[in-house]
């Protein structure tokens, strides 16, 4: 890739782009999947046409589904939704049956350390690894309970479980939420927030950022933050 004028993206070290006068090409690999976009269909074919010679792939055309995000085109924009993925894993930890739930975390919920022994902890980490792979993909929304739950992977409790189920059974009231682009607006806007700690066994609070384009989320976190605020005022100053 590097040979036939690529770049490497620092961002992301799956993504090459290369341009060339008013032409561009990015292509996204990743491990034996591929995608390959541009802005004028020449460049896509010139750029298969090296890939073929350099390696042994196979061209499926018009990218419909990938790494267990479904492509669904219309006269306006471009969706991407999980709901396949998000339906398979409901069914996988026995809870597309269970009733849905409307929003997925607690806000009142007051969830600590386990002191004792821990409840299916296997288990409870194999969720949160699929649950993270929807939230980095196409679910911005369970960003935070994603998050919180996580703190709780290596030794959670009946109450982490409980919060657990939540995030699931939100997924099946949302299932078929997606992200969905349009032509507009056309500039990146931003948001962010946080909120005060609401654990007493908590030192640091939590901030989170969105950033959208053409109508939808393309950029996303919910972390702790990394410096101990001591006052609300403390808190603004640090975002």
């Amino acid at each position: 890739m590097i040979n036939d004028g690529f770049k490497i993206n620092e961002s992301d070290k799956c993504v090459y782009f290369k341009c060339h006068r008013d032409a561009c090409v990015i292509v996204c690999l990743y491990v034996d999947d591929m995608l390959i976009f541009g802005s004028h269909m020449s460049i896509i074919k010139t750029t298969k046409k090296m890939l073929c010679e350099q390696f042994d792939m196979k061209d499926l055309g018009v990218a419909d589904f990938i790494l267990g995000i479904k492509i669904i085109r219309d006269s306006v924009g471009i969706k991407l939704s999980q709901s396949h993925y998000i339906e398979s894993v409901l069914r996988k930890f026995n809870q597309y049956e269970s009733s849905p739930a409307r929003t997925p975390y607690d806000p009142n919920s007051k969830l600590n350390k386990n002191k004792g022994e821990p409840v299916s902890q296997l288990e409870f980490s194999r969720i949160i690894g699929s649950l993270m792979y929807i939230m980095n993909c196409t679910r911005p929304d369970i960003a935070y309970a994603v998050g919180r739950l996580s703190i709780y992977t290596c030794n959670p409790n009946s109450d982490h479980w409980n919060a657990l189920i939540r995030v699931l059974r939100y997924l099946k009231f949302t299932l078929d939420n997606a992200l969905y682009y349009v032509s507009y607006p056309a500039v990146i806007e931003g948001y962010t927030d946080a909120i005060w700690i609401s654990d007493s066994e908590e030192s640091k609070s939590t901030s989170g950022y969105v950033f959208t384009s053409g109508g939808a989320a393309v950029s996303w976190k919910s972390s702790k933050q990394t410096c101990i605020a001591r006052s609300t005022w403390s808190l603004n100053s640090y975002l």
